[in-house]
């Protein structure tokens, strides 16, 4: 038996989406070609960026807590030619770490599920191989960072994506949609809701809210957990903190009108949401992409200016959800939807309509078509047709 062929996934503790999404293509890679490919993920700005840039999953919460000025930074370099004027700038200073990162972690393969990893690999990829596929991991406000012409593959979550990146110049034959990949854990309950609740020690003669903050926390989720428990009902409220200790210490404190129950990070959220009645969130993609697979209706609380931007807008018109920011308004849309359940089941058979739970079984089979194809003559395919 051959020697395994070798998979570098590459992406940064920025947000939980970038992580997720490549434990997703682990699996599904694992799972459909046992054997065949090892598979090795990568922190990489953690790992080998140079400070101040290794200090981002840090600083990424910290920073995302000042919206207006996080647009400001996100639309000054958004666009082809600001982007690349970006790279080149930085490329003395990370030069020596890419090539050092490509040299210890050789691999028949680099992935890239962080858009801030593209350019960089790709310059200090010139001339040699490994080639690197760039999966966006944005559902529809894509940065220009995602998209560079010498990516071998881009593989995109929706129409949305792909349109952005044949703006900035990719070629319709690079391009792939597949959906966003999440774990394959994530789908409708097939055991049934009340054998889920059952497990989780949840009520099962009332509806559930899930409300969350993403693996960080971030948010009023305080706010917006009280805001929906203070008027009672028949309903029971599930909150995870995350890794916001402060918080979760915060939320045990509290009296609550209602049964609730209280989480820290969870690296198991699919029998949460399968058991959820109603989604509160903010409008991260993989979050809604794992709620929109397992049918979970959503109210998006609040969202990261720049990138989370199209989410809201996706969500809504997809007819999956509401946005309703503010503790307040958050609240009453909840409260609207436990009140008026045809308006959530429609939701529901909304979420199953554009779901699409294969999405990191399909990104398995292009890498592992391009790889059991010859990479030199994939290439020189791929130059004649642009």
């Amino acid at each position: 038996m051959p020697d395994p062929r070798r998979i570098l996934l590459l992406y940064s503790n920025t947000g939980g989406g970038h992580r997720s999404a490549a434990l997703a293509i682990r699996e599904a890679l694992e799972s459909s070609y046992p054997g065949r490919y090892r598979v090795e993920l990568l922190d990489a700005l953690s790992e080998y960026a140079p400070r101040p840039l290794s200090y981002a999953p840090q600083l990424y919460p910290e920073l995302t807590n000042f919206p207006r000025m996080w647009r400001l930074g996100y639309r000054l370099i958004d666009g082809r030619r600001r982007a690349r004027v970006l790279s080149a700038a930085l490329w003395p200073y990370v030069r020596s770490p890419a090539s050092r990162l490509l040299a210890e972690r050789p691999a028949d393969l680099v992935v890239s599920v962080h858009p801030l990893l593209v350019s960089t690999l790709l310059r200090a990829m010139r001339g040699s191989t490994p080639p690197l596929v760039t999966v966006v991991t944005d559902l529809v406000s894509t940065h220009a960072l995602w998209f560079h012409p010498e990516s071998s593959l881009c593989i995109l979550p929706t129409e949305a994506a792909r349109s952005s990146a044949l703006r900035h110049g990719l070629s319709e034959e690079r391009l792939r949609v597949t959906g966003l990949p999440v774990s394959r854990g994530f789908f409708p309950a097939r055991r049934g809701q009340a054998a889920l609740r059952r497990k989780l020690g949840w009520p099962t003669d009332r509806p559930v809210v899930l409300l969350m903050g993403g693996g960080d926390g971030l948010g009023p989720i305080y706010e917006t957990a009280r805001a929906i428990a203070r008027p009672g009902g028949n309903f029971c409220l599930a909150v995870v903190a995350g890794r916001n200790w402060r918080l979760h210490e915060r939320l045990q404190a509290v009296d609550w009108e209602v049964p609730t129950f209280l989480y820290g990070f969870q690296e198991q959220l699919a029998p949460m949401m399968q058991a959820a009645t109603l989604l509160v969130s903010k409008a991260g993609p993989s979050t809604i992409t794992e709620a929109v697979n397992t049918g979970l209706p959503m109210v998006l609380y609040g969202r990261i200016p720049g990138q989370e931007d199209g989410n809201v807008t996706y969500v809504e018109e997809q007819g999956v959800g509401v946005w309703a920011p503010g503790p307040t308004r958050t609240a009453q849309a909840v409260h609207h939807w436990l009140q008026h359940p045809a308006e959530l089941k429609r939701a529901a058979q909304a979420c199953q309509r554009i779901a699409r739970p294969r999405a990191a079984a399909e990104i398995a089979e292009i890498l592992d078509g391009f790889l059991q194809t010859s990479i030199q003559g994939w290439k020189l395919q791929t130059m004649g047709a642009v």
